[in-house]
């Protein structure tokens, strides 16, 4: 992993932490997975915007796999967005987190900075599902019981419906974090410094 210039080399410890990774991305998407189009517009876009920075940057037999897969959610999204009338399910939420982490390690092993790539694409979820989770670790709350503290939950609350939601998550993606993982991946801007210039406002 490179942080601001500097490459850090975690040898077997970076297997554990990968473990981790992906049992997080797995979980934090099932959290994220509760309004119509929501996990499917964000598969959608964090894949094809990953295509984009993997052709500019020359990387392109990276492109094929994230592709696929956007291709396959965005059949699904023509059915789940809302308002939805076929739902993604634990099976379907699960699936796509642990794929994404397996495409960002993957990424990674071609070029360090890929890994923060995909680490901005995926923004608006990681921010969040484990925002929200500190939070109630904070608070003393049951981690492990159902609730409905999420930040896209607060606003679909307050919205009275799935769309607004759904297409603000789509926007800022498109306007706000693409644009920044365009910055890291292709034109050379530090990886931590683009993830926390995506993630302090979010």
């Amino acid at each position: 992993v490179s942080v601001f210039g500097v490459t850090i080399d975690f040898g077997w410890v970076g297997h554990i932490i990968a473990a981790f990774y992906l049992v997080w991305l797995l979980n934090l998407y099932n959290f994220m997975d509760g309004i119509d189009g929501i996990a499917g517009v964000e598969a959608v876009t964090a894949c094809f915007g990953a295509c984009l920075i993997y052709w500019l940057g020359g990387f392109e037999s990276l492109v094929w796999a994230p592709l696929l897969l956007a291709a396959a959610v965005l059949g699904f999204l023509c059915w789940n967005f809302p308002p939805a009338r076929i739902f993604m399910g634990d099976a379907g939420s699960g699936f796509l987190g642990i794929i994404l982490g397996i495409f960002s390690l993957q990424a990674s092993s071609s070029a360090p900075q890929l890994l923060w790539v995909w680490l901005i694409l995926l923004g608006v979820f990681i921010v969040d599902a484990t925002f929200t989770l500190l939070r109630r670790l904070m608070r003393g709350d049951k981690v492990y019981e159902a609730h409905r503290s999420h930040a896209y939950q607060f606003a679909s609350r307050s919205a009275g419906r799935h769309l607004p939601v759904t297409v603000g998550v789509l926007m800022i993606n498109l306007l706000w974090l693409l644009p920044i993982a365009l910055s890291v991946g292709v034109w050379g801007v530090d990886g931590m410094l683009g993830l926390l210039i995506a993630y302090v406002p979010l």
